[in-house]
C-alpha cells in the first residue's frame, strides 16, 4: 500500500461526506424508521419484560441496542446503490484514469459509511435517553455499541459495494436486500430475549452477525458487562469486516479490468 493511500482515502471520504452535507434530507429520512421503532415498539411492547429473560426491567433499555444495530444494517445494505450510481454516471471510471490509489477509492466508501453510521448511532442513543432509556454501562458501553454497529455496517456495506459492481442492476440490489433484511432482523434478539425465542430461531441467531453486534452492545451497556461475550462477538465482527472489505477490494479490481 502506498504511503499516500491514507491521505487519498481521507480526501475521497471528504468528497462523499460533502455530498451528504449538501443533502441532509437523506440523513433525516434514514432516522425515520429508527424513531418509529423507538417510540412505537418501545411503547407497544414495554410490558413484555415482565416475562423475564431480558436482563433489565425496562424494555426501552433492551431495545435501544437493537435499534442502533438494525439502523446500521439497513443503511449499509444500500451502499451498493451509491457505487452503482457512480458507475452509471461514469464518475468511478474517471477516477480510474487518475493516479489516485485504487485502495483509496474503495476504502473511502467504507470510511464514509462508518462515519455516517457512527453519527446515526449517537443520535439514536440520544433520542433513547430523551425517551427514558438508561445506560448502566456508561460511556464505555455506548462506545462499544457504536463500534459494534460500525463493524456490522462495514461488513454489509462492503458486501453491498461488491454486489453493486457485480450485478450492476438496481433491481437486483433491491431484490437481494429485501430478501435478506427481514430474516436478518427477526432471526436475532432485536425485539425479543433469546430465552423467549423458539429454539430453532435461537440457534440461527447464534450464527447471525446482526445478533453478534446486538449481544456485544447489550452486554457492554449492562451494569455487569461480560467481557468474554463482548470480545468474542466483537472479534468475530472485526474478522468478518476484514474479509468483507477484502472481497470488495478484489471485486473492484475485477471491475477495473473489465472497463
Amino acid at each position: 500500500m502506498s504511503s499516500r493511500t491514507p491521505a487519498q482515502t481521507w480526501y475521497m471520504t471528504q468528497r462523499q461526506l460533502m455530498a451528504i452535507i449538501r443533502q441532509p434530507v437523506f440523513l433525516v429520512i434514514s432516522l425515520i424508521q429508527p424513531v418509529i421503532w423507538l417510540f412505537l415498539f418501545g411503547n407497544l411492547f414495554k410490558k413484555v419484560v415482565e416475562l423475564g429473560g431480558f436482563g433489565t426491567t425496562s424494555y426501552l433499555d433492551y431495545l435501544i441496542p437493537g435499534i442502533v444495530v438494525m439502523s446500521a444494517l439497513g443503511s449499509s445494505m444500500w451502499a451498493g446503490m451509491g457505487t452503482l450510481e457512480e458507475i452509471e454516471r461514469g464518475t468511478l471510471n474517471r477516477f480510474l484514469t487518475t493516479p489516485v490509489s485504487r485502495n483509496a477509492l474503495m476504502n473511502a466508501n467504507v470510511v464514509q459509511n462508518g462515519i455516517s453510521m457512527a453519527a446515526q448511532s449517537v443520535i439514536i442513543v440520544l433520542l433513547g435517553r430523551a425517551a427514558g432509556a438508561t445506560y448502566p454501562g456508561g460511556a464505555g458501553g455506548l462506545l462499544i455499541l457504536v463500534v459494534a454497529s460500525v463493524l456490522l455496517g462495514t461488513v454489509f456495506g462492503a458486501l453491498s459495494n461488491a454486489l453493486g459492481m457485480l450485478v450492476r442492476r438496481r433491481e437486483s440490489i433491491i431484490g437481494i436486500n429485501t430478501f435478506l433484511l427481514l430474516p436478518l432482523t427477526f432471526l436475532s434478539s432485536s425485539f425479543m430475549a433469546p430465552s423467549r425465542m423458539l429454539s430453532w430461531m435461537r440457534h440461527i441467531a447464534d450464527y447471525n452477525p446482526v445478533n453478534w453486534a446486538m449481544v456485544a452492545g447489550r452486554s457492554a451497556l449492562s451494569a455487569d458487562p461480560d467481557r468474554g461475550v463482548v470480545l468474542s462477538r466483537g472479534g468475530a465482527l472485526l474478522v468478518l469486516a476484514v474479509v468483507a472489505v477484502g472481497l470488495s477490494t478484489r471485486t473492484f479490481r475485477s471491475y477495473q479490468k473489465s472497463v
